[in-house]
């Protein structure tokens, strides 16, 4: 399992447990069920019947959580290491090196400050891309 994975499993495998909501079931703060996973068709392909609904899942409070329950001063919306450690991820520059190359980073993996600069922008915007609801102020 690459970084990448790890984030999303974090993140989202947090947001099964605390904030999306069963089919059926009344809504969840902080949840928003996209259309696609209202339909209740008992035509479901071989295989997915055991899958859970798809969901856009509200980033923000799982990662503020994440930083509350760490005991530490972090900031997840600026820093792709207090992102990481917020997580319980390993967070050193051999990591995020390998996050960099797992997510096609081109430019010098040597250069940390501009690294973890394109790191931060690019984990955001992959999490908006898998279903995450982010800030908007954090996607530019």
């Amino acid at each position: 399992m690459g970084i990448f994975d790890s984030i999303k499993k974090a993140i989202f495998g947090e947001a099964k447990a605390d904030t999306v909501a069963a089919p059926g079931a009344a809504p969840v703060p902080g949840a928003v069920v996209s259309p696609s996973s209202s339909s209740s068709s008992s035509s479901t392909p071989a295989g997915t019947a055991n899958r859970a609904p798809t969901a856009s899942v509200d980033v923000a409070p799982i990662l503020d959580k994440a930083v509350a329950n760490s005991g530490q001063q972090l900031n997840w919306k600026t820093s792709i290491v207090d992102l990481l450690k917020a997580l319980k991820i390993d967070s050193s520059l051999t990591a995020r090196k390998e996050l960099a190359h797992e997510l096609g980073y081109t430019g010098d993996t040597n250069d940390s400050a501009t690294m973890n600069i394109w790191l931060h922008k690019a984990v955001i915007k992959k999490l908006s891309e898998n279903g995450g609801k982010v800030p908007a102020d954090l996607l530019d």
